[in-house]
């Protein structure tokens, strides 16, 4: 019989794609207020990897990191993308479309988990719609893609970004955060 441990704690990375700058700045300020200051961000980086979000966000796209300095619960996974959606639901255009997407995912030593509410034979459901999806492998000192990794988190811009993360997160375990 297995005995039963608290999970140990997660950094939080919410990765943002924005076609029109001026919302950034409030954007971050909001997403401080809710999960604390951020120990790393990156960006802007050019988001052309798929044409996916064109119409409804415009063009062009750009990609930003944010790691936050607080650990995370990775048993709230569910909640904060419920979270980020009600989030993105504040910065909609006119037409009811998204001008900001949020992408919040959790980072173990040895993993990087997306949440989403896409459902998929790769996804784990977590509750209340939400799925939790293994995006990334830490394996032989890279993080590792897998089929199913989308076309952004493969490049080795964004991989190399959550690397830095990555070792923030070794720092903050080293120090008992």
């Amino acid at each position: 019989m297995g005995k039963e441990n608290p999970f140990s704690k997660e950094k939080l990375v919410i990765g943002l794609l924005i076609s029109r700058d001026e919302h950034r700045i409030a954007l971050e300020e909001e997403l401080k207020e809710r999960w604390g200051p951020f120990d790393l961000t990156a960006g802007p980086l050019a988001f052309d990897y798929t044409h996916y979000y064109d119409r409804e966000m415009g063009t062009p796209i750009f990609r930003w990191f944010y790691s936050f300095a607080e650990l995370a619960d990775p048993s709230r996974l569910a909640d904060i993308k419920r979270e980020t959606d009600r989030i993105e639901g504040k910065y909609l255009n006119g037409e009811g479309g998204r001008t900001v997407n949020l992408d919040p995912g959790l980072m173990a030593l040895h993993r990087f988990i997306l949440a989403t509410t896409k459902d998929n034979a790769h996804r784990i459901p977590l509750r209340d719609g939400i799925y939790g999806e293994t995006t990334l492998l830490y394996r032989n000192r890279d993080f590792e893609p897998l089929e199913w990794t989308y076309p952004d988190f493969r490049s080795r811009e964004n991989r190399d970004i959550l690397k830095k993360i990555r070792e923030i997160y070794k720092g903050d375990l080293k120090s008992g955060k």
